[in-house]
């Protein structure tokens, strides 16, 4: 209407180093490491679209060049499930879960999945990140910043 360009980017379960303590994959680290129990609602087959924070940069650095008004997803467009994501964790830092069963929250959805057609079209963007690569990257700075990490406050 006014000529003015509004580019809204989509984050689909962003993770990574220096990532919010509050989100799963933060969670799901330090719990494993500390011993702590890991939720899991539902049978742990809910399956949810990551996408690592250095692919998300990327694309909303890219969007910021977009004239008109577009809401563009950014995401990983590969859902993985959750069960999966925490073996992977396991994996990574040596350490079995100790995982406290708990019953499905009705609000919770079985999937997320990003579609990125507009992204790979408009931005000529695709993430670049595979979950594997990710958690060992984010398990790794999580290692070199451990005692930094464990001082801070937890988020319930």
């Amino acid at each position: 209407l006014y000529g003015i360009n509004v580019i809204i980017p989509r984050y689909f379960t962003v993770y990574g180093p220096a990532g919010r303590p509050d989100m799963s994959i933060f969670k799901f680290i330090r719990n494993i490491d500390t011993g702590k129990p890991i939720p899991v609602y539902g049978d742990g087959k809910q399956t949810r679209d990551f996408t690592y924070i250095d692919d998300i940069a990327s694309g909303t650095v890219l969007a910021m060049g977009v004239k008109g008004y577009e809401i563009i997803n950014l995401g990983n467009d590969n859902s993985v499930g959750l069960m999966y994501v925490i073996n992977l964790i396991e994996d990574a830092l040596g350490m079995k879960a100790d995982i406290k069963w708990l019953e499905r929250h009705p609000a919770d959805v079985e999937a997320t999945w990003a579609n990125i057609g507009k992204a790979k079209n408009i931005l000529k963007w695709s993430p670049g990140v595979k979950i594997e690569e990710g958690i060992e990257r984010t398990v790794k700075w999580y290692k070199e910043n451990r005692d930094f990490i464990l001082s801070l406050r937890e988020v319930e």
